[in-house]
């Protein structure tokens, strides 16, 4: 993982859920959503973030931002040890750090109108006076691609494209550095998806933006990550070079996530790896590689050795005994 431009550094990241039960809720175990993570993100690209249902991608891009506090571990951004920071400087590191959720409609307050949300943390941040803010949520109205007339409306009348604009434009605003997106484009038609996008593009090259991009559609992600890790269970279990990850995955995970991508071909022929078994809980993920249970390679060191997740060549990084043998 090259430190030669790296903005954000996250090492050994953990976040546990407590499970609590009986009449005086004592802790009876824990979830394990985002179990020993490490990776860095260079200034400029964007890290895509991959992987099924529940495997603690989107846990892992609120811990670094910390809106879910980290159980251990360490995020370091420009140099900031950002686990360490209290709550008012943490507060004013925000300014460059911003998040755009993955549903457009419940990351809106309803109450207010597009004006209103994309000046709010102007305010908060105490940025400008009431002119000069005004002039700079007209201005991101239009970089994000909406009309001017419309900053008196409230939510419910924009389009589900319409209200991720103005979910853009509101992290735009204090000029952030970082942007963690969380499925930004999951909720949205497929015919919008590619607009929002195209628009998160463009403006990454006109603000000197850095992204987090995490996704679940394999072919999103393609699209716009300079690279990408991909999580199974809480771990990252692969990570490389977009180009090297799609035409030679080296994990079995990542082989049969990719064997399930649609091709546009319709001769083409693809052999497609059907995974056995269901995906283990959380709460008591399987000893050694997480894996184990469904992987078609399975051997008996993968059943009590975690392996470990290590540069494989040309940084390609990667959490498999089979790459041992």
């Amino acid at each position: 993982m090259t430190q030669s431009q790296s903005l954000l550094e996250v090492r050994n990241l953990k976040k546990y859920f407590p499970i609590r039960g009986g009449v005086f809720g004592r802790k009876v175990g824990e979830v394990k959503a985002v179990d020993d993570v490490s990776f860095s993100v260079n200034k400029g690209e964007t890290l895509g973030i991959v992987g099924e249902s529940g495997c603690g991608k989107s846990t892992t891009g609120r811990a670094i931002l910390r809106l879910e506090e980290p159980t251990s571990g360490n995020v370091e951004f420009e140099g900031n040890e950002l686990t360490r920071l209290k709550k008012e400087a943490m507060r004013r590191m925000r300014r460059e750090l911003q998040m755009v959720f993955q549903d457009p409609f419940a990351s809106l307050n309803p109450r207010k109108t597009a004006f209103e949300i994309i000046e709010e943390p102007l305010k908060v941040h105490g940025i400008g006076h009431a002119s000069e803010r005004k002039e700079q949520v007209m201005e991101l109205l239009q970089v994000v691609g909406l009309d001017v007339s419309h900053a008196g409306r409230y939510p419910h009348q924009f389009s589900g494209g319409q209200r991720q604009r103005i979910g853009i434009a509101r992290a735009l605003a204090v000029r952030p550095k970082l942007i963690v997106a969380d499925e930004p484009v999951s909720a949205l038609d497929v015919s919008i998806q590619s607009q929002v996008l195209n628009l998160l593009e463009d403006l990454q090259h006109t603000f000197d933006l850095t992204y987090v991009f995490i996704a679940h559609d394999l072919s999103v992600v393609r699209h716009i990550s300079d690279r990408v890790g991909v999580m199974y269970l809480g771990r990252m279990v692969e990570l490389a070079n977009r180009d090297s990850l799609y035409d030679q995955p080296l994990h079995p995970y990542t082989q049969a996530l990719l064997s399930a991508v649609p091709v546009p071909d319709p001769d083409s022929v693809r052999e497609r790896i059907i995974l056995s078994g269901d995906v283990p809980t959380p709460s008591n993920p399987p000893k050694g590689c997480a894996f184990h249970t469904r992987c078609p390679h399975v051997m008996d060191i993968c059943q009590e050795v975690r392996p470990e997740f290590k540069d494989y060549g040309e940084e390609h990084y990667v959490a498999c005994h089979l790459l041992e043998k």
